[in-house]
């Protein structure tokens, strides 16, 4: 890596028009809506190859036309993921034609490839990535050289691209086709690896830098207990598979850069339609692996990294319920006082008291249907496969259970969040006659409430700081499932808060 002026610079050799497709690839599994990338070489250095190559992987059709823009000067493709406007300044006698030619009226969310975008220099915006690419005849007639450089955010990405490059070929997984897989809230990229007709799952989740200090020094991801890296990760599906449940197996992994390679369960979900509804079947198999795990005596100690899981103490109760006054309330233009924050926070303190003197269990903590696949092959609790499970904790069995039985993406009908409560309690009846149902029920009453409380905070955080205004239609939905869950007469205090400072969604 070479240091440039803000920026980080490396360099590739691509020894032909094959090596060439793959590094415009790689290039474009780390794009996002937004970015801009300039190519710069002499002509027949390999712009326009590199750019055609980039826009097909992007539409996923190997046959549809990439013309040099050099006469057009811009093109634009609406393609799945985003749109992406491909242009050339060639012909451009000065930069400050840019604003006559429509440059700064392209969509905001757009990725821009601009070949010879040298000759926009003074321009260009702070964070961008700039690829050139010069001729190598010396070595052979088909051999470009390749130097890109991430400038202001981007530097850290570029430095991304090479890491990723290098853990693949290392991997033995170089030559595999890579296909961007849908999302989550979180910052970690997910592919799907093709090679010799055999798929896996490339989880991209570079480590998390401690954020700020905003409690006795210590940042909220320590204090909510959220993993920096992807040992827990590695370690906690380990564990898993040892109790033969369906987490991926992994195939290969480097926890110090935050890449992973493991087991592709497939797409089959435990709820289908649109919008999606739970499948019953499935989700009484998914609250059955629950059964199975809290039946157990589990350790707090995992043999992979001698990792330990932390526990879900009162500081993670409550600096997850925090969230809703920092940001739910925010959104809603109702912001607190710092006496009514004391008085929620000394409630909620009282409530969760019960919470973590529970007996503990691992708490996978995100059990809902976005990580839970339906693999039918499989026998009894291995037909569920679970794919996210980096933050598990020790704490109480009720989390999880709330957690599927009241789905933050989905609505679950009351009658059968009931059913499917009642399935569990029976279980762990006939497990143990000294189960207390009656406990259980507040138990899980408190964690369903705080969880929504939670998740009200957290879908408002992705829209006004991380620009993800699509998690908003779910909170209807989560405000729904906290109405519920705060009828528990021994919740009457903090329903009460509720009811007089926190404005229910539009339309309620």
């Amino acid at each position: 890596m070479l240091l440039a002026a803000s920026g980080a610079s490396f360099t590739t050799e691509l020894p032909d028009e094959q090596a060439m497709v793959r590094f415009a690839i790689d290039v474009a599994c780390a794009l996002e809506p937004g970015d801009l990338v300039t190519l710069s070489g002499d002509l027949g250095a390999g712009k326009t190859t590199f750019a055609r190559a980039l826009i097909r992987y992007l539409a996923d059709d190997d046959t549809i036309e990439v013309p040099s823009p050099t006469f057009t000067l811009l093109q634009t493709y609406e393609l799945p993921r985003f749109d992406v406007v491909h242009t050339d300044l060639f012909r451009l006698s000065s930069p400050a034609e840019l604003s006559e030619l429509g440059f700064d009226d392209l969509p905001e969310h757009s990725v821009v490839l601009m070949e010879w975008g040298d000759r926009a220099a003074g321009f260009l915006p702070a964070n961008r990535l700039d690829i050139t690419f010069t001729l190598a005849a010396a070595v052979g007639a088909e051999v470009r050289d390749a130097r890109y450089t991430g400038y202001g955010t981007f530097a850290a990405r570029a430095e991304r691209i090479t890491q990723v490059r290098k853990f693949l070929d290392e991997a033995g997984y170089g030559e595999a086709k890579r296909e961007r897989m849908q999302g989550d809230a979180s910052t970690r990229i997910f592919e799907r690896l093709t090679l010799d007709g055999q798929t896996m799952i490339l989880m991209n989740a570079p480590p998390r830098p401690d954020g700020p200090p905003i409690r006795d020094g210590k940042s909220y991801s320590t204090i909510a207990h959220l993993a920096e890296n992807t040992v827990p990760y590695v370690a906690v599906a380990g564990a898993l598979l040892e109790r033969n449940l369906s987490a991926p197996v992994i195939l290969h992994a480097d926890t110090t850069l935050g890449l992973v390679i493991m087991e592709d369960l497939g797409d089959d979900r435990v709820v289908a339609g649109d919008p999606p509804a739970p499948i019953e079947a499935r989700y009484q198999a998914a609250l059955d692996v629950l059964i199975s795990l809290h039946r157990r005596r589990l350790p707090d100690t995992l043999p992979s990294f001698d990792y330990q899981l932390p526990q879900y103490d009162m500081d993670a109760f409550l600096i997850e319920v925090e969230l809703l006054l920092d940001w739910y309330l925010v959104h809603a233009r109702a912001p607190t006082t710092e006496g009514r924050r004391e008085v929620f926070l000394s409630l909620w303190r009282e409530a969760l008291a019960p919470a973590v003197e529970a007996p503990e269990t691992w708490v996978l903590r995100d059990f809902h249907s976005p990580n839970l696949l339906w693999l039918p092959g499989r026998h009894d609790v291995s037909r569920i496969g679970i794919v996210d499970f980096q933050d598990a904790v020790m704490g109480p069995a009720a989390y999880d259970v709330a957690s599927l039985l009241q789905d933050a993406r989905v609505n679950v009908p009351e009658p059968l969040e009931v059913a499917l409560l009642s399935r569990y309690v029976r279980a762990r009846q006939s497990d143990n006659r000294r189960f207390d149902a009656a406990e259980f029920a507040l138990l899980y009453s408190t964690m369903a409430a705080q969880r929504a409380t939670k998740v009200l905070g957290i879908f408002a955080r992705l829209n006004q700081r991380d620009g993800k205004p699509q998690y908003l239609r779910h909170i209807p939905r989560i405000w729904r499932y906290l109405q519920r869950s705060l009828e528990h007469p021994d919740l009457a205090p903090l329903r009460a808060w509720y009811e007089a400072n926190v404005p229910a969604p539009e339309g309620f």
